[in-house]
């Protein structure tokens, strides 16, 4: 990041359009990472500007005010107090909504407060017309010394404006808006004459927020200048109440509504939407379609690079010189990347149909929805947003319940998050449900495979929420909080954000699954190429002796040699330490691998399985799936992977915590290792009795 670029920071409410305004700034060029030393997300773009002048643009996270209630809150807090910090901008953008403009300018009246050079914008502006506002802009700007960018993100307009406001930002007007010190002016000015040197309403901020500020010792300003709780709060009112009267005042003037103009499509449409039994089916058929979907329109994408992978494995095994490192690519490498490789497709479509449902704001109404059942099951109505955004992740879902004040409510959302499927699940889903589950559709319109898939995710949902429900009663959980949620107003989803929003979260799945799956590779191969002792050494010899009298062609002959060796390699005689466990699930030794693999990350499964079946077999062009359709038990002749094991290995993985990473997230969010070592033993104990049960009644 070169040291000349100009810093620029998004700030606004949640439902203002800031991704929108920092896609149309930034377009691909952006990355997502987290804040040193802790886990709360951020986004970096980078931007050129007129007079060749380029900009690092940071969104940050969404916040209704600076007066902190979670951690998302408080590093917007802390980013702006501390010049120090490489990220601290040289110009701060505040986006607000036009609809909305009373509540967004909040936070714009306290950042101005800090002296920082400000631009306002004013998103949405294609809507104006239709909701009959109008804007007194020179007006506006006067009052609240600044410029203001007149932007419609969707459209794109307004946006080269912006660039230009953002080139001249060092003469924009630093000045506050009002002054603090109104709120009680012997206290504040007792507090400028002791530290003259500081901006007041930063001082201000660090005796209300739990935050870092420079070099000045926080304790030292809090017990110099100490005041109880609850006049901490009295004055924290006061502050809101004559920040809304400047507000008012300045909107009384600079913002005329039409109301006349107004149109009530929208609350028609949360009439229905949000309906308490309308909307529940509406919301599941969206879902129906969602699922019939991504197994319909990824079928052709997937099986060419199903096959294209395949081929390539042997043209490699065929072209390259005979050796350890043509085995390990052919064998190891391209199979296991391809094994990940190919679920691009659904992904990608389920990240799109995501997307649309969050950039339409129909994602806020399944909040609503949601909150009304998780409210009966004891969970807190703060719990619905970590639980819906487990379906991408459950890292960053258990890091989005920092904004649960109670700790038993926070603490059983963090439990119960991972039963909800998230994005990894789905390579597993995917490749057993296309074995045993017929591909035809019912009544002409339901697609048996597309329909198991929604019921997985159902499944996880109602695993959640009676967990949720058992632990209720079990840590005697009396106290509620209740989730209050804006609903934005309805739009056509923006082709650029959905289009960024389906690319960066399929990338991110990609490499981070990309990175474990390679080095697992690499580890597999070599443990099935190589094993110790005369079975696995002497295996041409072992096998000729035993099927001597068979009079097998080369090809059956090789085959013969190939399974023997790796039955007896390292991996094999692990897998078969561990086969009398899982041989009442079904599974064999392969299979048995696999699953510990995949504890690593859960999509780990199927590219393990792909390794295990390309050793010794890499010129074969069967792909990964016809590979597992054609695996059969050696004691009794039957397919491996059949109705009565896949639905066992289905429902393993809908119940199972198969991933490390999301129990060191627990152990980081619950200080403790208590917690996320009883959420491995129940979450196993349950996967495994489930997977055993379904095995033993349909086999």
């Amino acid at each position: 990041m070169s040291v000349q670029n100009i810093n620029v920071a998004l700030i606004g409410n949640p439902n203002t359009g800031k991704t929108s305004v920092f896609n149309q700034l930034t377009g691909l060029n952006q990355h997502v990472g987290n804040y040193p030393g802790i886990t709360v997300e951020k986004k970096m773009g980078f931007c050129k500007l007129p007079q060749n002048i380029k900009a690092n643009i940071l969104d940050l996270p969404g916040t209704y005010s600076l007066n902190a209630s979670s951690m998302d809150e408080s590093v917007v807090i802390e980013l702006l107090l501390n010049k120090n910090d490489k990220l601290y901008p040289d110009v701060a953008i505040v986006i607000t909504d036009v609809e909305n403009l009373k509540r967004n300018l909040l936070i714009y009246t306290q950042i101005k407060d800090l002296e920082i050079p400000t631009i306002l914008v004013i998103n949405m502006a294609d809507r104006m017309e239709t909701k009959g506002i109008t804007l007194d802009i020179p007006l506006l700007e006067a009052q609240l010394k600044t410029k203001i960018a007149l932007v419609s993100s969707r459209k794109g307009h307004g946006i080269d404006a912006l660039k230009e406001l953002i080139v001249s930002y060092k003469t924009l007007p630093t000045e506050p808006c009002l002054n603090a010190s109104v709120m009680d002016k012997a206290y504040f000015e007792s507090l400028q004459q002791a530290f003259p040197n500081q901006l007041l309403y930063k001082l201000w901020l660090v005796i209300t927020q739990d935050v870092n500020f420079s070099n000045l010792d926080r304790h030292e300003i809090r017990n110099t200048f100490t005041k109880s709780h609850s006049e901490l709060k009295r004055l924290q009112q006061q502050e809101t109440i004559k920040r809304y009267q400047f507000i008012n005042n300045v909107l009384k003037e600079g913002l005329k509504v039409d109301a006349s103009m107004a149109k009530d499509i929208r609350a028609k449409l949360d009439r229905v939407l949000t309906h308490k039994v309308w909307g529940y089916a509406i919301f599941l058929g969206i879902l129906f379609l969602i699922f019939q979907s991504i197994f319909s329109w990824s079928t052709i994408p997937m099986d060419f690079i199903d096959g294209s992978f395949a081929a390539l494995s042997a043209w490699t095994a065929e072209t390259l010189p005979s050796g350890i490192l043509t085995d390990l690519l052919s064998e190891g490498i391209i199979p296991g990347i391809g094994g990940v490789i190919i679920f691009i497709p659904q992904i990608a479509f389920l990240f799109l149909f995501i997307s649309i449902l969050e950039e339409s704001g129909y994602m806020s109404r399944v909040v609503f929805l949601m909150d009304k059942i998780m409210r009966r099951f004891g969970l807190s109505g703060k719990s619905v947003v970590p639980l819906i955004s487990g379906t991408a992740c459950a890292i960053p879902a258990i890091m989005a319940t920092r904004n649960i004040e109670n700790w038993k409510e926070r603490l059983i959302t963090i439990l119960v998050t991972p039963f909800t499927t998230c994005s990894a699940r789905l390579p597993v889903y995917a490749i057993i449900i296309s074995l045993v589950i017929p591909s035809k559709r019912v009544f002409g319109i339901l697609n048996l495979q597309g329909l198991t898939l929604m019921l997985l995710y159902v499944l996880g949902f109602a695993g959640a929420i009676i967990s949720a429900y058992i632990l209720n009663k079990v840590l005697k959980l009396n106290t509620k909080t209740y989730f209050v949620v804006e609903m934005p107003s309805y739009k056509l989803p923006l082709f650029k954000n959905v289009a960024i929003n389906v690319v960066e979260k399929t990338k991110a799945f990609v490499v981070g699954a990309g990175k474990i799956i390679l080095a697992i590779s690499v580890i597999l191969w070599f443990l099935a190429s190589y094993g110790p002792g005369k079975n696995f050494n002497d295996a041409e010899a072992i096998v000729k002796e035993r099927t001597a009298e068979k009079h097998l062609n080369e090809v059956e002959f090789q085959n013969e040699v190939n399974s023997q060796k790796l039955e007896n390699s390292y991996i094999g005689l692990m897998g078969r330490a561990i086969e009398p466990a899982i041989a009442p699930l079904g599974y064999d030794w392969k299979i048995g691998i696999a699953l510990i693999s995949s504890f690593a990350a859960r999509e780990v499964f199927v590219g393990t399985l792909a390794t295990i079946y390309s050793v010794g077999d890499s010129e074969n062009e069967d792909t990964i799936k016809s590979k597992m359709q054609q695996e059969v038990n050696p004691q009794t002749g039957e397919k491996i992977f059949n109705f009565a094991s896949g639905i066992s290995l289905l429902l393993f993985y809908a119940f199972a915590m198969q991933c490390a990473s999301t129990l060191a997230i627990t152990k980081k969010e619950t200080n403790s290792w208590k917690w996320p070592a009883m959420q491995l033993f129940l979450m196993s104990a349950l996967a495994y009795f489930a997977a055993l049960i379904a095995f033993q009644i349909l086999k």
